[in-house]
Parts: structure tokens; sequence; C-alpha cells
């Protein structure tokens, strides 16, 4: 049977769903247009049930490693069953399928040496574009070569004797990227911010996604309490904590009439635990909720050996992911050239906020540049136009502009201070671009810290975004050849408050085909907006994970006018802020439904537009 009748075989039901997308452009003059983008097969939206096929007796070994291929990335009740029938005893107490999954970008190439009587090897080549960690944490790769080799030998007894199985293969799983869409599943689990030694005052209990990949039909709810239960990625690990050191899930999680999770762990007493128990079950509602959907979920009921707790959907609110987002984050502000500050009210023209921002630069006071707005709405960060000083200040009547609180040397346009954004604890970062000493802060009042970031080697941070829980932010970096690309790192406080010291690390790309970075935005805890565009090719406007796993949606066409983009990690009752874009223009545009819409502005023309942070 040729490899691709096996195939074929394989392949017992299918579903496919077909979502109708629209696309919308900004032009790079005139007014916005829609455009449509055909609608293909959309191999990514096609999800189909692979039932697992034993060998056949008399394959050959090309044959056989096909078929080992699909078995092994099918949806199998037990885990892998019918792949080991594919190997030799030995090779099957050897081999380690959780080890990790390589993503290819196609079917792999399968060369074979010239075969022997009772062995022959066949090489399995291709490009790889994303691979799993035995944690199941996602990582994407920009096409790197991928070269394994499997060893087939002729078996000598047993009821297989004279057939050929596998003997020698790689750990882990190959699929191709059609096929990982199929099989796999994202699943968000939850962990709480670390405490920060530095800071004043604890660490607010907030959620921070740990964005992860498992099998698709392999009973969700459980698998998803036991990755939680398993602890953070290496990644993430730094920055988080968990209440679930060394516990661990016990039997299957059910979800009854009454929309309430039971989960049972191998807690022998909560006595005296009740903390330590309501923390648990707030992590194992918003990871259920994720799977189970919001809307879904009203209550966990978890319990141990002896004594148990319940958290409700409303107490478990109180540490949701994107709490510190604040309700002021889906206030959009803008600003007009005069450097005076408005919040936008509906259709309308706006408001100018209260203090020295909410003004026209008066004589004698410095002009001022880009501005970020507290994601509480009380005041902003504001950047002279020259780039060379960082003001904080209110938004109260009395409010000041004050003196500066960072300074720059640098004096050419594109240089100096850029790019100020406020986490949910009011700490601020800036950039400095300064070509002589190019640095990252973090500023905490008025005191600011030069943050450390490892593994820049010849790059230097041209933009930076954080996340409103603090453990996350996203850089633009440029490279000696001027390509502007996206990593994000993981922010670590250390040191105390008389002496803050701040770390940002694990650098890791979350859109490496991009090589002009515009513009970037946290667009929800766990997903960024980008706008940039790969070598030749016309600018867009991307949904990005944290991870790098690109969003299934089509990506918004941006024209070459669009220069910034801004969304929003709030939400108030569930609903999602519009994103805005700025062009070169000087217009604005806020996006609804799938049509690009300019806000009518009157008086001066806009410098800037954005949410809070």
């Amino acid at each position: 049977m040729r490899a691709d009748l096996r195939s074929a075989r394989a392949v017992c039901a299918a579903l496919a769903v077909l979502l109708a997308a629209g696309c919308a452009a900004m032009p790079s003059d005139g007014p916005p247009e829609r455009v449509e983008i055909p609608q293909g097969s959309g191999a990514e939206n096609l999800q189909v049930r692979v039932f697992p096929v034993p060998p056949h007796k008399g394959e050959d070994p090309r044959d056989l490693l096909a078929g080992f291929l699909a078995a092994s990335g099918a949806d199998e009740a037990k885990d892998y069953e019918t792949a080991l029938k594919y190997l030799t005893a030995s090779a099957g107490k050897r081999w380690n399928p959780q080890a990790g999954v390589a993503v290819l970008a196609a079917t792999p190439h399968r060369d074979q040496t010239v075969a022997a009587a009772e062995t022959t090897t066949i090489t399995v080549s291709g490009s790889k574009v994303a691979e799993l960690d035995e944690d199941h944490s996602y990582r994407v790769v920009t096409d790197e070569a991928y070269r394994q080799q499997f060893t087939f030998v002729k078996e000598t007894e047993g009821p297989d004797k004279g057939e050929w199985r596998i003997d020698r293969l790689p750990d882990g799983l190959i699929v191709d990227q059609t096929n990982f869409r199929n099989s796999y599943r994202a699943v968000h689990r939850y962990f709480y911010v670390s405490s920060d030694p530095s800071a004043d005052g604890a660490t607010p209990p907030v959620m921070v996604p740990d964005p992860i990949y498992l099998r698709r039909r392999t009973d969700p709810l459980t698998a998803a309490a036991k990755a939680l239960a398993a602890g953070p990625s290496q990644w993430l690990a730094p920055a988080v904590y968990s209440a679930f050191e060394g516990v661990h899930i016990e039997g299957a999680v059910s979800v009854n009439d009454n929309r309430a999770a039971a989960v049972r762990v191998d807690v022998a007493d909560f006595g005296g635990r009740q903390s330590t128990c309501k923390q648990m079950a707030t992590q194992l509602f918003h990871t259920l909720a994720d799977q189970q959907g919001k809307a879904q979920l009203d209550r966990v009921d978890l319990s141990g050996g002896k004594g148990g707790c319940s958290v409700t959907a409303a107490e478990a609110a109180d540490s949701a992911p994107g709490r510190l987002a604040g309700s002021a984050g889906a206030s959009p502000y803008y600003q007009l050239d005069t450097g005076q500050v408005l919040l936008l009210q509906g259709d309308g023209p706006g408001r100018p906020v209260a203090g020295p921002l909410g003004q026209a630069a008066q004589q004698g006071q410095p002009r001022i540049g880009e501005v970020a707005v507290r994601r509480d709405g009380s005041g902003a960060a504001a950047i002279g136009a020259d780039g060379r000083s960082l003001f904080v200040t209110g938004f109260g009547d009395g409010d000041q502009l004050g003196g500066a609180v960072v300074s720059s040397r640098g004096i050419q346009p594109g240089q100096g201070l850029a790019s100020p954004s406020w986490d949910g604890r009011q700490n601020l970062w800036v950039v400095d671009r300064d070509p002589a000493a190019p640095q990252l802060y973090m500023v905490r009042g008025r005191k600011s810290v030069a943050a450390q970031v490892d593994g820049l080697a010849d790059r230097t941070v041209q933009d930076a975004r954080i996340s409103s829980d603090g453990t996350r932010i996203a850089l633009v970096l440029k490279d000696g050849a001027g390509r502007r690309s996206l990593q994000i790192g993981l922010v670590v406080h250390e040191g105390t408050a008389g002496s803050p010291r701040v770390r940002v690390t694990g650098l890791r790309p979350v859109a490496p085909l991009l090589t002009d970075v515009a513009s970037v935005s946290w667009a929800d805890t766990d997903q960024l907006l980008v706008l940039g565009k790969e070598q030749g090719k016309l600018q867009l406007l991307n949904y990005v994970g944290t991870d790098g796993s690109q969003a299934a949606d089509s990506p918004l066409q941006g024209g070459e006018s669009m220069t910034t983009v801004s969304a929003s990690e709030s939400r108030a009752g569930e609903s999602v802020p519009p994103v805005i874009a700025y062009s070169s223009d000087h217009r604005i545009f806020r996006l609804q439904g799938n049509q690009w819409r300019e806000i009518a502005l009157q008086g001066h023309p806009a410098a800037s537009f954005g949410y809070p942070g």
C-alpha cells in the first residue's frame, strides 16, 4: 500500500469548518476601502478526525514509515498504542513520544539508503517552522533545517517474524503544519504573578496566562487541569508561582448541569489550608473557563482526601488575567500637534484632561511629544518633542509637569527617548535610543532604574510595550543591518525597595518572518497586535500570540501610511475596545467590524492616539 493510499484510509471522518473572514485595508491615500480576500480551501481551519491504522503484512519500510507518522499523530484514547506496533519491542521501550513535537512546513521528505537484506535506513528531512518542547510550550522558528534517521530491521521471531519494523528513531513526534492545526489546540493555564521584592507593599494577586498546546481530542478539561498542576513553562517560571506545588490531579474533571466543575487532587487533608485551596481553585477556574467558555462555568469545587473548597466566577474575577489593565484601559486618548491631550468621548471632539497635559504648551514650558496615559487614567508620562526629557504628571487641576525624571543625550531624529509604557503596578518603561548609550529604563515614582536586557548581542531596543501584569515586555529590536524584529522578554524584579533591580531575560521571537516592525501593542493578556512587513511584501497588521503562534484570522491589510496601532488588554463586560490606527498624514482610524473608519477631529491635526498603557 502506497503512502498516499494509507493516508486516505487513515482519514475516517472529517468536519470542515470554513470561516468567512473579511479583510480591511487602510490605503496610503484616499479614504479607507474594503479589501476582500478570496476564500481558499482553508486548510488551517480544516479539522479531521484521524483514526490510527496498524501495520499490514508485507509492507516495505517506506510504507511502514508513512503509517507510523500517521499513527503517531492520530486521535487515540490510549497514547500511541497503535504507533508502537510499528516498532520493535526494544524500540518501543526506548522511544519517548512526550519529548516534543517538530512542526514542519510540509510533509517531510523521505530518502532511503540502499536497502540490505535485514536492515535499511530512511532519512526524514524538511523545514521546521515551530516546535513543542516536553512541557508543551510552543516555539516558532524560521525555516530551520530538520533531519532525522529511522532504522528498520526485519523481525527474527514472534508473530511479526519476517516483517519490517522500526528499530531506531528520534524521540518525540513529527507533524506538518496542517496536521498540527488539526491535532493540537491552544490551552492557557494560569499562574500568579510572583511578589516583587523591590516594591513597596504586596504585589496584586493577578493571573498570567501560560500558553501551551495539547492534543485536541483527549478530554480537554482533564488535560488542561493536569497541565496546570504540572507547573509553569520553564520560560515563565521565574516570574510566577503556583499553588499546585507538588499537587496532582486525581481522576477526570467533570462539569455538571449547574455549570460547576468538580476536581479532585491528591491532598490528604485541606483542613487548615483553606487559603491554598482557594488559590488552587482560582487557578483551575481560569484554566478551565478558557477551555469551557467563561459563560459556561460558574464555579469550581475542589476536594482532597478530606475537605475542600469552592470558588465562584465572582470570586475568581478578583485575580482575573488583565485585571491590572483597569477599566480606564478601554478609554482612548489622543494628542493634538499642540501637545494637548484629550479623552475621546463617543464621536465627539473629546475632552481635554485636567492638569498641564490638557493645555497647549505655554511660554517657557517644554513642547510635548509622545505621551502614555497610566492604565488607571490618573496621569501620564510625556516625552519632550526633542526626545531629550521624560516627564511624569497627574491629571489633577493642581498637578505640574515638574522636572525630567529621565534624560537622553540623543540629538538626531530617531534617537533619544521613546516608547513610554505603563504596567498595571504604576511602573513606567521607556527606551533611550541614543546610539552612544542605548538603554531600557523602568521608572518607579521619580526614580529610574536601568534594566539589564539579556541576549541583545548586536541589537538595540527601539520600542517597548509592557503587559498590564508587568511580567512580559514586547521589544522591537534593530540589528546592525537595520532590520527591526519583534521579541518578547520576561521581566524579573530583584533587589530591595531602596535599591531595586530589574532584568529582562529569555528573549524569544514572536514574528520571525517580519523584517520591519513598525508598531506593536498588547491586544489581550496573551496576544499582541503587530504592524510590520516581510521582506519585499506589503505592510500587514497581525494578531500574534505571545508564544509566536499566529492567530487563525486573516491579517488586516495596512497601507504604507499606517505608522502606529493601539489596542487594549482591558475588557469591560467582555467587550473588546476597537483597534485604533494612526497614519502619517495625521489621521486616526477606528476598526469597526471589518471596516476602517476615520475619526473626525476638530481643530488641530492629531499627533498621536492610543489606549492607556
